[in-house]
């Protein structure tokens, strides 16, 4: 990443990123904190408190593999399902909150991303 791009955030900043958007709220799961849109759970902390388990989709999550083994992985535990881990000392800061919005429109109704996309404008 650039300079512009700074590595590495902390729950705090994604916990903030997510609930900037409309109808997240906060939860736990497995024992952490997480993240839901409705009853839906997008993302949470893992158990270790230094990663994060992101939902996406399949070819999402393999370009990240791929493009940034530092700050993206997975484990076995994880095959088969549209979910990348997230280093969160090594994620680029804006490429993250760029993901937890993606992740968050996956989940979003038609109406909430019309809402959200007409605030930004």
């Amino acid at each position: 990443m650039t300079e512009t791009d700074p590595r590495g955030v902390d729950y705090d900043f994604v916990r903030r990123c997510a609930l900037a958007l409309p109808g997240v709220t906060e939860g736990m799961s497995y024992g952490t904190p997480s993240l839901h849109l409705g009853r839906k759970l997008f993302l949470r902390l893992r158990e270790d408190g230094e990663s994060l388990v992101l939902k996406t989709d399949f070819y999402e999550r393999d370009h990240l593999l791929a493009s940034d083994p530092a700050a993206f992985f997975t484990e076995p535990h994880y095959d088969g399902y549209p979910i990348v881990l997230v280093h969160l000392s090594a994620a680029p800061r804006e490429q993250l909150r760029g993901l937890i919005v993606d992740g968050w429109r996956r989940l979003a109704t038609k109406k909430q991303v019309a809402a959200y996309d007409a605030a930004a404008e």
